[in-house]
């Protein structure tokens, strides 16, 4: 055994060295970590070794005074390129034991251990230090300062050499992997990376870069510089412009580079030119010191050897630009956006958010002025984007006229989005002045899929196209949920339609001159099964919207058509069917032919079936509507026009339909005791005299609005007061009661 005397002295025999020269300038560290249980051991270590200086770089002292607290230190800093490790600490064997635990468990085979004991007795086998890859092993009393130093700067010109060789290793194979796999989307970034990764290694240094290549689809060298491949913190930039480094010093140095095409070095970088007459790139490296003259001419070496490389890389890089860059913006297309959005996601969430614009009425434009002209609009739109947002975000054009921004959401504000369309576009010899809807999504509230992302800020744009009171809205979960419900609705219907589970209601129409049924309404039902019921004002626009709504009102006139020949034989003979008819279904080229077909099918006679149309199906496509509607009355159709007053009318558009009757909208009939509401009633009546045309008065439910729409000389009504909406079975007993 040793005493204690020794063990603290021991750094400081007779035998030392004298103290050598001054400290010489330092760039880097080397971490040691000093694993031992008696306090006085770290100290005098520290103190021994403290202006020790290391092929440049001064060491930095970790300690740690049990094997347990040695692992958990190494296991978070794996940078650690030294361990003095104590043998006999809470165990005789403890230092073994951690030893055994850095190599298997850690794995951390690059680490030096140099082994240290004050008792000689507890000495490691040689198979042990063999097994375990152990530097060095020393008792307290022999290891002297000199030796000490010795031992250590032994161990860690190991330490960068062994380091040096893994991560030449590493680089190279990345570059290997990146050639083999060169038709595969990520084997650029692979190549770029190794590239990256082997330059550093080269030059003995675990350094950080950027590879940056030139794009030389026009003249303007600085907006077409991007990132090709990156390592370290800089791999979330790959595949942006150079700018969005926000880092003046490395863009201007690798602008210079690119634009000299010589080398950069300076005392921090590095900056490596590598190319053709053709084919342009810089690689940026982060040295933190200078490159030695020897180091110089590996790098040109290297360069050399991988030129070939690069030259396949970069025509890789044009198929890909060709395949992943929209050709009339020069910006990323859909495909390429949507991994920027996943790339975005999983590197840089926080505070982060993805947009879409959509340019209002951009198809105007087109018919309007040309597709020329909607190119230039198009191109305008890019550049105004660019001038606003092309530091901070990424832009890329997702449709025909809808562009996608990923970046800070303190600069894609709506306030800011909706300031680039506040000035005319110039396209052509045209000033355009045109509006855009925006879908907005914060990262952080979304999935890391980029098509789900897209999918999300969709969701959000096209809430914002339904929005009267702003142009933009944010995504929020509950925004899907209820697109899933729709969905599952719209499902739902498909199949309750496909198996005959829709239901047709009718509502009477009464005579104000003799109280008698001169008609009614058929009105669609959607039953679900418990007694409850779907309302229409949900599930007929949701039909409209998908398109159902065509195959839908076929099958209602179907069935108005039938009803009126069961009413026929079971002695209600001369009874109209009033059917509503949407938009969707006059646009169906066949529409017309189809009613005129399904009326002569049945035989019945045309003025007993009546068209029931809104405003809103007027002001939508005028033209469409009363062609239609005129050849449907010279076939004897009755034409009916429903909730006049509510929609924005137009009395020239109202003159030109082949009208029979006007209903007055509920609304006026539940206001009739108001003044507004009378006057309004009262002029509708009155312009359908006017217009020789008869008036029915639809939500009629008490004896005062009946007197009231009597007086004014209105023909019909309509409404609870009379008779509730009803099956088929039921409106016969009602049509038995009220003629008995």
């Amino acid at each position: 055994m040793v005493s204690k005397e020794t063990d603290e002295d021991f750094l400081f025999l007779a035998e030392d060295e004298p103290v050598g020269p001054a400290k010489e300038n330092t760039l880097g560290e080397w971490h040691l970590l000093i694993v031992d249980d008696d306090e006085e051991i770290h100290t005098v270590t520290k103190l021994a070794l403290n202006d020790l200086t290391v092929m440049g770089k001064q060491l930095v002292f970790h300690h740690a005074y049990s094997g347990k607290e040695a692992v958990e230190f190494l296991r978070q800093n794996p940078q650690t390129a030294l361990v003095l490790l104590d043998v006999v600490m809470e165990s005789d064997d403890a230092g073994l034991k951690v030893v055994q635990q850095i190599r298997d468990e850690l794995g951390m085979d690059e680490l030096r251990i140099v082994l240290r004991t004050g008792q000689p007795g507890y000495a490691p086998e040689e198979s042990v230090i063999k097994e375990y890859d152990i530097n060095d092993y020393k008792t307290k009393t022999e290891l002297t300062r000199s030796k000490l130093v010795t031992s250590i700067i032994a161990s860690l010109r190991s330490y960068q050499q062994i380091r040096t060789i893994n991560q030449s290793r590493r680089g190279l194979q990345k570059i290997i992997n990146a050639g083999a796999n060169l038709l595969e989307q990520h084997s650029l970034h692979e190549f770029s990376e190794g590239v990256v990764t082997q330059i550093s290694s080269l030059i003995g240094l675990h350094a950080e870069g950027v590879l940056c290549a030139q794009i030389e689809d026009d003249g303007s060298a600085s907006e077409n510089i991007y990132v090709l491949g990156a390592a370290g913190h800089y791999a979330p930039y790959i595949k942006c412009q150079l700018e969005r480094l926000d880092n003046q010093r490395i863009v201007s140095q690798i602008t210079q580079c690119l634009h000299t095409r010589e080398h950069q070095f300076t005392d921090l970088d590095t900056v490596l030119y590598l190319g053709n007459d053709t084919h342009s790139a810089a690689v940026y490296i982060e040295t933190n010191r200078p490159i030695e003259a020897l180091d110089r001419q590996l790098i040109e070496v290297f360069l050399s050897n991988i030129s070939i490389g690069y030259e396949n890389v970069t025509l890789f890089q044009q198929l890909k630009h060709a395949a992943y860059i929209d050709p009339l913006t020069k910006t990323p297309n859909r495909n390429e956006f949507i991994q920027i959005l996943q790339d975005t996601r999983r590197y840089e969430a926080d505070h982060n958010v993805a947009v879409l614009i959509d340019i209002d009425h951009f198809s105007d434009v087109n018919d309007g002025l040309g597709q020329d002209v909607g190119n230039e609009l198009l191109i305008a739109v890019t550049m105004r984007l660019i001038e606003h947002f092309g530091i901070s975000a990424q832009l890329g054009r997702i449709g025909a006229d809808v562009f996608g921004l990923v970046g800070p959401e303190s600069e894609l504000t709506p306030e800011r989005l909706q300031a680039v369309f506040e000035e005319p576009f110039h396209a052509s010899e045209h000033a355009l002045q045109v509006n855009a809807t925006f879908g907005l999504c914060r990262l952080t509230d979304t999935a890391e899929q980029g098509l789900t992302i897209l999918k999300h800020v969709y969701i959000a744009l096209n809430k914002a196209k339904k929005q009267l009171s702003q142009n933009y809205q944010y995504y929020k979960a509950d925004m899907e949920d209820e697109m899933s419900e729709r969905l599952a609705m719209l499902r739902m219907l498909r199949q309750d339609f496909s198996h005959d589970r829709l239901e047709l209601w009718y509502q009477p129409q009464i005579s104000l001159a003799d109280k008698r049924v001169v008609g009614m309404e058929a009105l669609l039902r959607w039953p679900l099964g418990n007694g409850q019921f779907v309302s229409p004002a949900v599930f007929i626009p949701l039909a409209e919207y998908s398109g159902l709504i065509v195959e839908i009102g076929s099958w209602v006139l179907e069935q108005a058509c039938l009803q009126i020949k069961k009413l026929e034989k079971q002695g209600f003979s001369g009874l109209r069917v009033a059917v509503n008819v949407s938009m969707p279904q006059f646009r169906n080229h066949g529409f017309v032919q189809s009613v005129i077909d399904c009326v002569r099918q049945h035989q019945i006679s045309p003025q007993l079936l009546e068209l029931e149309i809104t405003e809103s199906v007027v002001m939508d496509e005028p033209k469409i509507v009363i062609e239609a509607l005129h050849k449907l009355k010279s076939f004897g159709i009755k034409v009916a026009i429903d909730d006049f007053g509510i929609g924005f009318s137009s009395l020239s558009y109202l003159q030109q339909l082949p009208l029979d009757r006007i209903k007055v909208d509920r609304a006026f009939i539940r206001d009739i005791d108001k003044a507004a509401g009378e006057v309004i009633a009262e002029t509708i009546i009155n312009l359908g005299k006017r217009l020789h045309l008869s008036t029915i008065a639809e939500g009629v439910e008490n004896e005062a609005q009946e007197l009231a729409v009597k007086a004014m000389g209105c023909d019909e009504v309509q409404g609870f007061m009379y008779a509730k909406p009803m099956p088929q079975a039921e409106l016969l007993k009602y049509l038995q009661q009220a003629s008995a």
